[in-house]
């Protein structure tokens, strides 16, 4: 056996000052829910806030994902994204595949 140590070098990753901020996404999606002024019954609310921290602005999602992540029917999640589409929170988008979204800017 060769016992020889490998030189890693002095190079330390830092991991502690790499947090994601997540604060700013909040307040955007809040931002984006109080200028819509949409009168969202509290479940909606809530159901928006949780694909908003799964997703961001960023991400595409389709019906199965927000069924499976709301624990809704199939209705259901094509009822909130028919209220979310008409106020303008979440954009069809194309090259994705059929009846894939994203959180509007």
């Amino acid at each position: 056996m060769n016992e020889e140590k490998v030189d890693i070098g002095d190079i330390k990753v830092d991991i502690e000052n790499e947090k994601v901020d997540i604060q700013d996404q909040k307040v955007d999606i809040e931002s984006v829910l109080s200028e819509k002024g949409s009168d969202f019954s509290v479940k909606t609310t809530v159901h928006i806030h949780r694909l908003f921290e799964k997703f961001g602005f960023d991400e595409v999602f389709g019906r199965s994902a927000v069924m499976e992540l709301l624990e809704l029917k199939g209705s259901g999640a094509s009822k909130l994204f028919s209220n979310l589409v008409q106020t303008d929170i979440i954009e069809p988008v194309s090259g994705h595949g059929k009846g894939k979204y994203k959180f509007k800017k």
